[in-house]
């Protein structure tokens, strides 16, 4: 066993802990989505009077499920991506050019982190939004206009996954730079089950 795979797969082990968290959280998103929009249609179009909220809780979820479940899809491959120059090229060149790849993949989703980061703890972060409200005690007796900081983190959230994910793609083409195939586990696949 080599010094990389000691170093990665600790690193596969958190992706998968992770990823599972983040796709489960995302079903609930989803569901919450669906529901604020269900409710938002029934107001709207059968009793004739929009609620105010349905439709930023609906963009809060996307926006959360966006984030929890990108990182899932770019680890098993479920981005869309040309890759037939990688497929057509020798192996070695091929495997070159993905390297090549997560490395501008990985310095994006830094610069990306670092704006989300941004938006949390910058100007942006101070506000709230205009209709959604969460209870600010367990007594329900005070309400909060939920900031739009708890949006943002969707971004930090989301990118910092992004980001663990795009380091353990490159030990893994590392260590088939090294092997000829890559020793690890299979990583799961969006198709189902493993690659």
């Amino acid at each position: 066993m080599t010094l990389l795979t000691i170093l990665v797969r600790p690193l596969v082990r958190l992706n998968d802990i992770l990823l599972a968290i983040g796709r489960w959280a995302g079903v609930f998103a989803v569901a919450a989505m669906v529901i604020a929009i269900l409710i938002q249609i029934w107001f709207r179009y059968v009793l004739n009077s929009a609620l105010p909220w349905p439709d930023e809780a609906a963009r809060f979820c996307m926006l959360w499920m966006a984030g929890l479940m990108a990182p899932s899809a770019f680890r098993s491959g479920g981005f869309v991506a040309i890759d037939m120059l990688a497929v057509m090229l020798p192996k070695l060149v091929g495997r070159t050019l993905t390297l090549v790849l997560l490395m501008f993949s990985l310095l994006v989703s830094v610069a990306a982190l670092k704006l989300g980061w941004a938006g949390i703890t910058g100007f942006g972060g101070k506000f709230a939004t205009a209709s959604l409200w969460v209870p600010e005690n367990l007594a329900f007796d005070a309400w909060i206009r939920v900031p739009r900081s708890w949006m943002m983190a969707s971004l930090v959230v989301g990118f910092a996954l992004l980001v663990l994910v795009n380091i353990e793609l490159i030990l893994r083409n590392l260590l088939a730079f090294r092997t000829g195939d890559d020793p690890l586990p299979p990583v799961w696949s969006v198709a189902g089950g493993a690659e």
